[in-house]
């Protein structure tokens, strides 16, 4: 059996690569870490946390994956760092007994679980 630890990268597809890079850059800090310019993308994120984003104008989000979750250490901020920013909260807080919850949409409309508990303490 092979044992897996975390997350490598995530590899999405994004209706306009610069609107994406600059959402995950401002709201999470997310730096470019290489640019591909011959398939239109960017590999971007941290120490961390990757994405690999290429660029496609009829992207259909509802087409993929439904969403996917970052662990925020500082989570009592994010709907003011939110609203800043004007980003999307559809359902607010969201409490799942050990863990809370806020989730948010991408400019490409990618729904992305923010959660204060790694995991949710599973």
């Amino acid at each position: 059996m092979l044992i897996a630890t975390t997350i490598d990268h995530i590899n999405m597809v994004v209706k306009n690569l610069e609107e994406s890079v600059r959402f995950y850059h401002d709201l999470f800090g997310f730096e470019v870490k290489q640019e591909q310019p011959e398939w239109n993308s960017k590999i971007i994120g941290t120490e961390h946390i990757k994405l690999c984003l290429y660029e496609d104008a009829s992207f259909d989000p509802g087409n993929g994956i439904k969403h996917f979750g970052f662990h925020i250490e500082n989570f009592d901020e994010i709907e003011k760092k939110c609203s800043e920013f004007g980003v999307e909260m559809p359902y607010g807080t969201v409490n799942w007994g050990s863990s809370r919850s806020i989730y948010i949409i991408d400019p490409s409309g990618y729904e992305i679980e923010l959660s204060d508990i790694q995991g949710g303490g599973l």
